[in-house]
């Protein structure tokens, strides 16, 4: 902290910036140094030495003053890398300015008039380094910037431990220093951990915030549809331009990967020391995320191979994309490098889980999103990573934390991105056969959540909490209902033993999902019916044996499918279903909810504080252009669909299954009853006028549409209703004739019945299992875009960067 005298100094430098209208020579040293002096100021008080209104009447009223101070800010910088800073005083001077940048470039990207200063050339400023008479050669001043950041982060005895031999002092010359011996942490490519310096740490944050500013230049520009929108300064600094971006990649994703913030193994540590590297691990999580800009929908995919020094790197296959750090991030491929990185990130994700069992023992770590982030491009970038993550079932470590997630934020408008980022991820999991089988594995770790109790596997957590979310999430989750139906159809071919708990849930949507009254007042609402019906048939087919629970189910509601196979669709019933609508608020009343007990120790899913900052997002692509169909042969491999090849009306996702046994998987039934009454829940979520802010996916209306019995018939004769009807029609007189026969009340006799039953060659010819993959679009690129950084400006409030600037990319909104 600086002392009273330094910050009047500065001040004061300040005040006479704004105050002369006459511009300061670049030649009057004594005036600019006053701005990095080398005392020692905090970033908080730079924030507050340095007022927004101040900055933006510098820019309007003179100009060539601001410029001047970002230019001589940026050579102090470009000084220092090229001298390896050795004194104190020379890295408070860094320090000094750079936090200074931080304060000001946000104003200079507001500005459409600024926004090119940086990539101007700046006199006497060469690319070869120092300066050079000709002006023919020199560097955009941003340029020079980022290449000085980049130095700055492997700079000896500043950012790095020095290699230096005891001896004569001699800096080490930061242009002949190979970077890559000094990688900030072991982990890809690199096995030997550095000792931790919280200096270091504290000069790296300071840094990488910087960094992070400069490329924010992002949330200055307007969404746009068209997805390749790349951003300069991200460009310049992935290139080949900058030497050190693999040993900084590297730094990057070990630093995140290898932090473990329970205190080095101790319960309660974090309660007696003071963690350094959690703001470091942060802000290097926020810098890798936004570099990794790729728009894979316009370009080639990046999970392609090409050539570098590192053997962490794959070099067997062409090059990838320009982008470095989506180049080295696509070709990890060694397995030990693939554990740690989901090892480490799992470990990360499950920290706020921990809480719960022994709470504050461990410090609990806020960038689940970033981390989320990360993890969806890491899967969506590198397949090889993606085949190794459900090659074995530590998917599911990532599994409930993100579980959790969606659990806890359903009712909270604040956390609608997160969300989706968690529904994203679980569709392009979905998309392999593999995870679906993994979802067989018991689930018994008792994370404390607020849904019913259940014995079972995590395909049943996963059907309990998406039923939660669709029963009692807020209004703004509508447009993923689809995507949430999707990921279940995915995986049922896959399901070997549904609890009675998820079937009933399962049957519980189904029942409020064909109500005459919410099939008619949406133009794609019958769609959420097809995709349920679309997982019994799944199961049917494919998982009879093992799944009498969700039989029992079928059986028990079975007027739910007459009622369907019988929806009448005239003009008269069409009209009285709307009516019904109108005047009834609450649909499915819940008198009779068999909700059961939440598990022991778990909180309410509760709404955003009042107050709460919250960035705006844009409307997610609908379930059609998220997801490409794919069918799936007896071989178990997928091919392509042609969407008009495919007769049910539905929607789409990620990679196929096949249908032989896996012995990997557990088999078995599950031994929870739930009571015979299947839950109704209130259909909180469901709009009672068919207005809508946004068009969601899974509910598009137009004011102008309105059901007609044409648009009905054309899809009650596609619902695939005959699988069911079949085994109805089999099993319905068995299960009747043993009650009437054995006086039966008691549903485990029926169940026991239904166990050793078979349906072989009673039913229909089992159709292809469709996938609908996850596939990457401009408007899937640009929603994470949007999402990726009102995650990282809510999360940078101290100090409060981009806070109150003119921002475009989305709008901060008050909850």
């Amino acid at each position: 902290m600086g002392s009273a005298d330094s910050k009047l100094h500065f001040r004061k430098a300040v005040i006479q910036l704004t105050t002369r209208t006459q511009p300061v020579e670049a030649t009057d040293d004594a005036f600019w140094d006053q701005f990095w002096a080398d005392t020692a100021t905090s970033i908080q008080d730079v924030f507050t030495l340095v007022p927004a209104a101040e900055i933006r009447a510098v820019r309007e009223e003179s100009p060539s003053n601001l410029a001047t101070l970002c230019y001589k800010a940026v050579e102090k910088l470009v000084q220092g890398a090229e001298s390896g800073c050795t004194s104190e005083k020379e890295k408070q001077v860094m320090i000094n300015c750079t936090q200074l940048m931080t304060r000001i470039l946000p104003y200079i990207f507001e500005d459409p008039d600024w926004r090119g200063f940086f990539w101007s050339t700046v006199p006497g400023a060469g690319r070869g380094g120092a300066c050079e008479g000709n002006d023919e050669n020199a560097r955009p001043l941003a340029e020079s910037l980022l290449l000085a950041i980049a130095d700055l982060l492997f700079c000896p005895d500043f950012t790095v431990q020095s290699h230096r031999k005891p001896g004569p002092e001699i800096a080490e010359d930061l242009h002949s220093i190979d970077s890559c011996e000094y990688i900030w942490e072991a982990g890809v490519g690199f096995a030997h951990s550095p000792p931790h310096s919280h200096i270091h740490d504290l000069n790296r944050t300071e840094l990488l915030k910087l960094l992070l500013t400069c490329f924010s230049e992002a949330v200055y520009l307007p969404p746009t549809s068209e997805g390749n929108v790349l951003n300069p300064w991200v460009q310049f600094f992935c290139s080949t331009e900058n030497r050190h971006a693999l040993p900084l990649f590297t730094s990057l994703l070990n630093i995140v990967c290898a932090y473990d913030p329970v205190g080095y193994g101790f319960p309660y540590n974090h309660l007696l020391f003071s963690d350094y590297r959690e703001p470091l691990v942060e802000v290097a999580a926020q810098v890798l995320i936004a570099t990794l800009e790729y728009d894979a929908s316009t370009s080639q995919s990046p999970s392609v191979d090409g050539t570098t020094t590192s053997t962490a790197m794959d070099d067997t296959e062409p090059p990838g994309p320009e982008n470095l750090f989506v180049n080295y991030l696509s070709r990890i491929h060694r397995e030990e490098d693939f554990q740690f990185i989901l090892k480490g990130l799992a470990r990360l994700l499950n920290n706020p889980l921990l809480q719960t069992y022994l709470p504050n023992s461990t410090k609990k770590i806020q960038f689940h999103q970033e981390l989320l982030v990360l993890f969806w491009k890491l899967c969506d970038f590198n397949k090889k990573f993606l085949f190794f993550a459900l090659k074995s079932s530590d998917v599911l470590d990532v599994l409930v934390p993100i579980l959790y997630y969606l659990n806890d934020a359903r009712a909270d408008q604040s956390r609608v991105g997160l969300m989706h980022i968690g529904v994203f991820i679980l569709l392009l999991l979905s998309g392999e056969r593999n995870f679906g089988v993994r979802l067989n594995k018991p689930y018994s770790v008792r994370v404390p959540m607020d849904i019913p109790v259940f014995t079972g596997t995590h395909a049943d957590l996963l059907i309990v909490v998406f039923h939660k979310i669709i029963t009692s999430g807020h209004q703004r989750l509508q447009p993923l209902f689809d995507c949430l139906l999707t990921i279940v159809v995915n995986v049922s071919p896959y399901l070997k033993s549904l609890s009675m708990v998820a079937a009933n849930k399962l049957l519980h949507l189904l029942e409020a999902f064909s109500t005459t009254w919410f099939l008619f007042s949406a133009s794609q609402n019958h769609h959420l019916v097809f995709f349920l019906l679309e997982v019994f048939n799944n199961i049917i087919q494919y998982q009879f044996d093992g799944n009498s629970n969700l039989v029992y189910a079928i059986i028990r509601k079975r007027n739910v499918f007459h009622q369907l196979a019988n929806l009448p669709t005239d003009p008269t019933a069409i009209q009285k279903a709307l009516q019904r609508k109108k005047k009834s608020a609450e649909p499915i009343s819940r008198t009779n909810s068999q909700e059961g007990m939440s598990m022991e120790g778990s909180r309410p899913a509760a709404p955003a504080e009042p107050g709460t900052l919250n960035a705006s997002l844009i409307a997610t692509p609908d379930i059609e252009k998220l997801t490409e169909k794919s069918q799936v042969s007896e071989d178990g491999t997928l091919s392509r669909v042609d969407q008009d090849q495919v007769k049910t009306d539905t929607p789409p996702e990620d990679c196929a299954p096949t249908v032989t046994s896996d012995t990997e998987s557990t088999s078995g039934t599950c031994g929870v009853q739930e009571n015979a009454v299947v839950c109704q829940a209130v259909w909180k979520t469901i709009p009672q006028n068919s207005e809508r802010r946004r068009k969601p996916s899974g509910f598009s209306t137009s004011n102008h549409w309105s059901p007609s019995p044409d648009w009905a018939i054309s899809w009650k004769t596609k619902l695939p209703l005959q699988t069911i009807m079949r085994l109805l029609q089999v099993l319905v007189p068995q299960v009747e004739k043993i009650c009437i026969d054995k006086g039966l009340t008691d549903e485990s006799e029926i169940l026991k019945f239904l166990q050793h039953g078979t349906l072989v060659g009673l039913l229909p010819v089992p159709h292809p299992i469709l996938i609908r993959k996850y596939q990457a679009n401009a408007g899937t690129a640009m929603w994470f875009r949007t999402y990726m950084w009102g995650v990282i400006y809510l999360r940078n409030v101290d100090p409060p960067i981009w806070y109150d600037t003119d921002v475009k990319l989305f709008e901060i909104q008050r909850v």
